[in-house]
């Protein structure tokens, strides 16, 4: 009853697929949980199944295929997915009230008949990137579905949500990926076994750095920390972590994933000064180097925070790398 390419979260499949055929499924919920652990594939399951021929969401008939086509369509016989456009990667009034994404907004394609023995599916990805107006916009469809429609919204920050929207939806908790789960995808996509330490310890149970490039970009992060915490100048060491404001995506985002890289590094740190071992075993030298300097952990701790809560207000990234930089040295 599940598509076999999809690793882990099998407790809560199984929840969700029960309460679905009981209908008791809220008609409006949150998957919460780190960047890259599959919510969006599990939400999408719940649609899939529906269209499969063998309504097992078998993976391998046409109606499966149409799921798992790259790019994934905006919209199915069942199915809208909502998701961040442009720079600075929110998801404008536009898509909800006029025709930016469907004929009449999303709120008239939720309101349609649904296929026959089929429920329509709204996915929200990145929810925490909805403007404030479509998020009020939304709220009395988040409160009040048409029958037989589900909005499932699938975030990695819920605290970055209105409270008026959480306040709507159930949220269901999704926690990394197994060690060995989130290795047997890497390995099915060429990662080698010798790689496994490195990948593993970096990836913490997510997928987000399958593509090599993206390992190979927050390895660089790590040791560019490690070279700043060592005494490296910030203009010798600081490239990595300076987001690419050529990039599709948005520089705030962009630098999420160093700050978060950097509580990592301060966490083992602060493990290594308890007589414990660190998470990031391949960086061990560096890391054990930093928790035997004089640095006041909580300094450059408190300053991620900071940034990290300021980060939807698009700050300019070299002053706060600058600033966590010197308290680090």
């Amino acid at each position: 009853m599940f598509d076999q390419r999809l690793v882990g979260h099998q407790a809560i499949r199984e929840k969700l697929l029960s309460r679905l055929q009981a209908g008791k499924l809220a008609g409006s919920v949150i998957f919460a949980g780190p960047e890259g652990i599959g919510k969006r594939r599990i939400a999408l399951e719940l649609a899939q199944r529906e269209l499969c021929f063998k309504g097992t969401a078998c993976g391998a008939c046409q109606g499966c295929k149409a799921f798992w086509t790259d790019p994934l369509p905006k919209e199915l016989p069942n199915l809208l997915r909502i998701a961040p456009e442009g720079k600075a990667g929110i998801i404008k009034v536009g898509v909800v009230r006029d025709s930016d994404l469907v004929e009449g907004g999303v709120i008239a394609w939720a309101s349609m008949a649904p296929p026959p023995r089929c429920h329509r599916w709204i996915l929200i990805e990145d929810a925490h990137r909805l403007h404030g107006a479509a998020a009020n916009m939304l709220l009395k469809t988040l409160e009040e579905p048409p029958p037989g429609t589900h909005v499932v919204l699938i975030t990695h920050r819920p605290e970055a949500m209105l409270q008026t929207i959480r306040s709507r939806c159930e949220r269901i908790a999704f926690a990394p990926l197994l060690p060995e789960e989130a290795w047997a995808v890497a390995s099915g996509h060429g990662w080698l076994e010798a790689e496994r330490e490195a990948w593993t310890a970096l990836s913490a149970g997510s997928l987000r750095n399958l593509e090599r490039e993206a390992f190979e970009r927050a390895a660089a992060q790590v040791d560019a920390w490690l070279r700043l915490s060592s005494g490296v100048s910030y203009r010798e060491a600081a490239g990595p972590l300076i987001p690419d404001r050529n990039a599709d995506l948005a520089v705030s985002e962009q630098l999420r994933q160093p700050l978060e890289l950097l509580l990592a590094l301060l966490n083992d740190a602060a493990r290594v000064r308890s007589g414990g071992k660190p998470s990031l075993a391949p960086w061990k030298a560096g890391i054990e180097q930093l928790a035997g300097s004089p640095v006041d952990l909580k300094l450059p701790q408190d300053l991620v925070y900071q940034a990290l809560r300021h980060l939807p207000r698009n700050p300019a990234p070299e002053p706060v790398l600058r600033g966590i930089g010197m308290v680090l040295r």
